[in-house]
């Protein structure tokens, strides 16, 4: 697999150099053999648990296993292990595979009971039962689902037009309504209920949504604040902040990579081409400021000290994901080969051994940053970057299948 990883890099290297990295070359990648590398890499890990009810989120720099974390509300990455579970079965047909995924699925289940906690039920019940629920076609897995969408609902306020992303801290911060860009993730379980026998409302929910962070969460140069903070009286904006970025005026390089994600979503179920024109221009603002021939960004693009700065493969992940739909969704055949070709390039550089974790760790890959004001997980490896490479991984593999 080594020699395989090393050509890949050296052709990409080549195509740099000789000034041959345009929209019309077609880059070969290996995506058997990193899927394959996944499936190797989940059975280790299923291994070095072990029987627990406890879920696998990250592995910090100086560590070699899994720091594991009870499926309990607040736990916002708690959907992710067992959604790495069903893409691997999804690629493998391996049945263990598949018996883990429900293990660790139903282990989320108290999740789809209680009242709105915060944003985070897409991530911790769509990752997990959406995709349970996509793959073995299980009625009960879809009822979840719809609950699920219907309690994040509840935190809609009509009169901003968003959905409260933390009422935790809406006292401590004088946040009266804040709105994190992470949120646009989760208007995909809003949107796949209302076409799924949920409340029709979810639809026009979602859609409200997007329209006032496209509004009110980006500059002019369409770069994103991580928080939106509105008035909840008059639904006023506020004002924009950070709270995981470098400062309020930079870019989080994962919020971006939220942005990008969320809004080919939005595009994808609503047809409308202002969105699709929209997310062009959060996507190019983010293509345009990676470091020079390198594909996976620096944890802020603006943080003083690069290029001595943390990497943060996460946002490489879940935006390669975002670009590879997008290519798939673009009007202009140019901007969709831009995209699919950028997607894939991130894929070489994240399957190259610089980032995949290999032998050192179970984990998927290395190099990830959570949250680096709180030095919290900084250049880890963390569940979401390995869920969302596996699906960017499992993407490239459906769209490229007929090639």
């Amino acid at each position: 697999m080594k020699v395989i990883k090393i050509t890949a890099i050296i052709f990409l290297f080549f195509l740099i150099a000789s000034g041959c990295a345009n929209e019309n070359v077609q880059i070969k990648f290996d995506v058997d053999s990193n899927l394959r590398y996944c499936h190797n890499q989940a059975q280790r890990t299923l291994t070095e648990i072990g029987d627990t009810t406890l879920i696998p989120r990250n592995i910090l720099k100086d560590q070699q296993h899994w720091n594991l974390y009870p499926a309990v509300i607040g736990e916002w990455t708690a959907g992710f292990w067992p959604g790495i579970l069903w893409y691997v079965y999804e690629n493998s047909k391996d049945e263990k595979i598949k018996a883990s995924a429900i293990h660790y699925t139903e282990l989320l289940y108290p999740l789809s009971k209680l009242p709105a906690y915060d944003h985070d039920l897409g991530f911790q019940l769509f990752c997990s039962y959406g995709n349970a629920f996509r793959l073995t076609g299980n009625g009960e897995y879809k009822q979840i689902i719809l609950n699920a969408a219907d309690t994040l609902a509840t935190l809609f306020n009509p009169v901003v037009g968003t959905i409260l992303s933390w009422p935790r801290e809406v006292k401590p911060r004088n946040w009266p309504h804040n709105t994190i860009m992470d949120n646009m993730l989760n208007l995909e379980m809003l949107y796949w209920a209302s076409k799924n026998g949920g409340n029709k409302e979810l639809y026009n929910i979602a859609t409200k949504h997007a329209e006032t962070t496209m509004k009110n969460h980006f500059r002019p140069d369409n770069s994103s604040y991580h928080v939106a903070v509105y008035d909840t009286i008059n639904g006023e904006f506020i004002k924009g902040v950070t709270h995981q970025g470098y400062a309020d005026n930079t870019m989080w390089a994962r919020g971006q990579a939220w942005a990008i994600y969320g809004y080919t979503v939005v595009y994808r179920e609503t047809g409308d081409k202002k969105f699709l024109r929209f997310v062009e221009g959060v996507a190019d603002k983010y293509l345009d400021n990676l470091p020079e021939n390198e594909y996976v960004p620096f944890w802020d693009f603006n943080a003083p000290n690069i290029p001595n700065e943390p990497k943060d493969a996460s946002s490489a992940a879940i935006t390669a994901s975002a670009l590879l739909e997008l290519s798939q969704l673009e009007d202009d055949e140019i901007r969709a080969s831009k995209y699919k070709q950028a997607a894939t390039n991130m894929l070489i550089e994240l399957s190259s051994d610089k980032f995949q974790s290999g032998e050192s760790k179970p984990s998927f890959l290395l190099h990830s940053t959570g949250h680096w004001p709180n030095k919290s997980e900084v250049d880890a490896s963390i569940n979401y970057a390995d869920y969302y490479y596996i699906e960017a991984l499992t993407r490239f593999k459906k769209y490229n299948s007929d090639n």
